[in-house]
């Protein structure tokens, strides 16, 4: 691939929560937006959906993640805008799911988890596994109910235009959805959520979409209970990690994946490791904060290979 097209196929690609096709050309990604795959223990004669979550393999990685010369983020700061109606009153869309994703988002950099990124060495800057969190905006339904991948970046374009939040090239803008807000590219049918990055007002902007669970429990959580009492909310967060983490070491799509295209994320996607049940019965897998949360693994490069786990 030339140095155009690829230039091309990194503004043009959407990296979805999941696993990507295989590739026929080694470290190379299709020049399309690409949406995966949900939970695979979602429906058929095999599915475990709502039993323990799946601890997944310990062995080394045989197709490891490579840098391939483009931005990471050192730091990241993480913005949030709430879309649709989180005022419901129902278990998922309230103030009280809000404060899950917020206390998560002050919890999580640092964090062993997170500080597994840091493990990424030889990348354009250093990755701190640190992440601050920047703030959040609210706005109804100024593009419906079911939006499209372009609403999204339009929905970003208006936080940042309306000063709502502010122009930051080193933020990612997460746009999280009320359970009645459906994506028409896939949510629930092909994927949890995505992130990619475009121009704004001449910024090169990094944003990811993140659907409410709540509306395909069985598609986009891992549990139908939710260790801090939302199921929605609470599958929501693992999504949220996968893509954070993703963001922050593939900004643009040309910095770490395998050649297959997978980003650390894909690798462990759905795979939990030790986990431990709560009060409630939820399955949790770390404590954040004071909270507890199920959050699938990430990749972690030790000198002995690439693994998938929750700490470095």
């Amino acid at each position: 691939m030339n140095s155009s097209s690829r230039l091309w196929f990194a503004t043009a690609l959407v990296v979805a929560f999941g696993l990507a096709p295989a590739l026929s050309a080694q470290d190379q990604r299709a020049p399309e937006i690409v949406h995966h795959r949900v939970n695979p223990n979602d429906g058929g004669p095999n599915a475990v959906f709502g039993a323990a979550p799946t601890a997944g393999s310990t062995s080394a990685l045989t197709a490891p993640l490579k840098y391939h010369g483009g931005p990471v983020f050192s730091t990241p700061t993480a913005y949030i805008i709430w879309y649709g109606n989180w005022a419901q009153a129902n278990n998922t869309d309230t103030a009280s799911g809000q404060q899950i994703v917020t206390d998560f988002f002050n919890a999580i950099g640092g964090s062993p988890y997170f500080q597994i990124n840091s493990t990424y060495v030889g990348s354009s800057n250093l990755i701190s596994g640190n992440v601050t969190y920047g703030g959040a905006t609210t706005v109804a339904y100024p593009y419906g109910a079911s939006l499209t991948d372009a609403n999204i970046q339009s929905i970003v374009a208006d936080a940042i235009n309306s000063k709502a939040l502010p122009s930051d090239t080193n933020g990612i803008y997460f746009v999280l959805t009320s359970s009645d807000v459906a994506e028409s590219s896939g949510f629930c049918s092909k994927y949890c959520g995505w992130h990619t990055h475009g121009t704004i007002n001449g910024s090169d902007i990094k944003y990811a979409f993140i659907g409410n669970a709540a509306q395909c429990l069985s598609a986009c959580a891992a549990q139908s209970i939710g260790p801090n009492g939302n199921a929605g909310v609470d599958g929501m967060v693992s999504v949220l990690a996968h893509e954070l983490e993703e963001a922050t070491t593939d900004a643009d799509a040309s910095a770490w994946y395998n050649r297959r295209g997978y980003e650390n994320g894909d690798l462990c996607a759905w795979t939990f490791g030790t986990s431990y049940q709560v009060a409630n019965g939820a399955y949790a897998n770390m404590k954040l904060g004071t909270r507890d949360f199920l959050i699938q693994r990430n990749v972690t490069i030790r000198s002995t290979g690439q693994y998938c786990d929750l700490v470095k």
